[in-house]
């Protein structure tokens, strides 16, 4: 428990940075992320249990990535190893699905490395995200659909799809069993 405390209070710390140096007041993130202004106000006093999609909103309003919300001071290693268990997930479904962010690629141009899994008819719809995100996904086992501008498109185990965030886009769990895969998220480049 108090990791997930650690976690909140480093979320709480990072959504006010970043929204004092963009230098908007919590109505105005609160508009522009659509998120209600006493979530907003709650999460920066490290209140409350935010779920991924207000994440996505207040990352891609402030122009950063969730990753940068979540990312504590550096630890100083070189090597981190974390399995699945121990990352708490971002994302639970109503039958089990979880997505937990596993690691970031930090740079100019962040890369963020996700586990997903999707049981059958299970869905998490995402709101579009800045222009020129770019995400690959690559199931390892199991179906989904990838539902992208209402199109949709079936990956399964052994192939990968790669497409712009910036438009509205779905997971679907797809087949008889769970689906498992590995989402990357390509950020584009930061202010220099």
């Amino acid at each position: 428990m108090a990791e997930n405390d650690t976690a909140l209070r480093t979320v709480a710390h990072n959504v006010r940075t970043a929204r004092l140096r963009a230098g908007l007041s919590l109505e105005e993130l609160s508009r522009r992320a659509q998120v209600s202004k006493g979530a907003l106000a709650a999460l920066e006093k490290a209140q409350g249990n935010p779920n991924l999609a207000t994440l996505v909103r207040l990352a891609d309003t402030l122009g950063i990535s969730v990753s940068t919300l979540m990312q504590g001071p550096p630890e100083g290693r070189t090597v981190r190893i974390a399995s699945a268990e121990e990352i708490e997930p971002l994302w639970t479904g109503e039958r089990g699905g979880q997505a937990r962010l596993m690691l970031v690629i930090a740079g100019a141009a962040p890369v963020e490395v996700w586990r997903w899994r999707l049981h059958p008819g299970e869905d998490y719809p995402s709101q579009p995200h800045q222009a020129g995100v770019v995400e690959t996904i690559s199931v390892t086992t199991g179906q989904m659909v990838l539902v992208l501008d209402g199109a949709e498109h079936t990956v399964t185990a052994g192939q990968s799809a790669t497409f712009n965030g910036d438009s509205p886009h779905t997971y679907r769990g797809a087949g008889t069993g769970p689906c498992d895969l590995i989402m990357t998220v390509h950020l584009p480049p930061g202010p220099a």
